[in-house]
């Protein structure tokens, strides 16, 4: 009987001793790889920047067998709390989305130097922050151009989110592209100062809209959405961005400027799973490592003579960019 109850008290012993070493191994220490995700300001549902990074994500779920969490500004006032929280769950990669949120993650990666984060649209100079950008001025040159094949008011527009580096560089590669078939096409811009206002994007648009543009497009997040479904509202056609924006407004959106954030998350999610670590430094995904592309046509009657004269710029850009390598 003494020997029964010594062997069940050592089973009870070691049973606890077990659950302790669970406790101090804390989240994360399982084989199945985490990341976590902190989404720009628009959130889900913004059908372009946020929605593809989460397209990534569970093309990761699905076929590299990893986990995920994420946040949202709205649940957590401020991107470096958001950020926290990723690392303090015991995710392997902390991803932020969108270079307004650098200097947050910058001070909980200095913070927490142990860790790997990788930071999209933005470049970095932190350790243990792995930076990706694109050459957005290639693929809105591409945008400009079919857009100035597509008018016949020969007036456009652009319509960009917030003042920053980057919009200028959609906007400069619009307007050189677009003067690249037509040097005395008219290009109306305007700032909404704003990446997630649809109200804002759809009054801008009317005021373009008015002034005879006909073509629209906007680097704007969740504001363009306004514009997309102001352009099919007036019966004018738009150019989508980031994501193949053509469901949102299917009697305007032509084409799309298509960064593709989801391949970027589901590259790095396979570096991270075979490798336990991503490539560090500064990535740039530009047309030649297929990290920018224009959507199929659609809309338009004829689409084939566009889509051959892009495909022409598109190698010319990429010769161009051989030639100064």
């Amino acid at each position: 009987m003494k020997v029964k109850i010594s062997f069940l008290l050592m089973a009870a012993i070691l049973m606890v001793l077990a659950s302790c070493s669970n406790q101090q191994e804390g989240p994360g220490k399982s084989n199945v790889t985490r990341i976590g995700v902190m989404l720009t300001e628009d959130g889900l549902g913004d059908q372009s920047f946020n929605d593809s990074s989460f397209k990534g994500l569970k093309k990761a779920r699905e076929g590299l067998g990893i986990e995920f969490d994420y946040r949202e500004i709205a649940e957590t006032d401020t991107y470096e709390k958001g950020l926290t929280e990723l690392v303090k769950d015991g995710n392997d990669l902390i991803i932020g989305v969108g270079f307004s949120m650098q200097e947050d993650l910058e001070k909980v990666a200095k913070k927490y130097p142990k860790k790997q984060f990788l930071l999209i649209d933005a470049a970095s100079e932190v350790k243990n922050v792995t930076s990706v950008t694109f050459k957005e001025e290639q693929g809105s040159y591409l945008a400009g151009a079919l857009a100035a094949m597509t008018t016949k008011s020969d007036v456009i527009g652009f319509v960009g989110g917030v003042d920053a580096d980057v919009i200028h560089r959609f906007e400069k590669g619009f307007s050189k592209g677009a003067k690249s078939i037509n040097p005395k096409i008219i290009i109306l811009t305007t700032y909404a100062g704003t990446f997630n206002d649809a109200g804002k994007g759809g009054t801008i648009a009317k005021e373009m809209i008015k002034k005879k543009a006909d073509v629209l497009y906007a680097a704007a997040g969740y504001t363009g959405v306004g514009v997309l479904k102001q352009a099919q509202a007036e019966r004018k056609y738009a150019i989508g961005v980031d994501s193949d924006q053509y469901f949102t407004a299917e009697k305007a959106v032509i084409s799309s400027m298509v960064k593709k954030v989801d391949e970027v998350v589901y590259q790095f999610s396979e570096q991270l799973v075979k490798n336990n670590k991503i490539k560090s430094g500064h990535v740039v995904y530009d047309l030649s490592n297929n990290g920018l592309d224009m959507a199929r046509i659609r809309v338009l009657k004829n689409t084939e003579p566009l889509t051959e004269k892009l495909n022409e710029l598109k190698q010319t850009l990429l010769d161009e960019e051989e030639a100064a390598s």
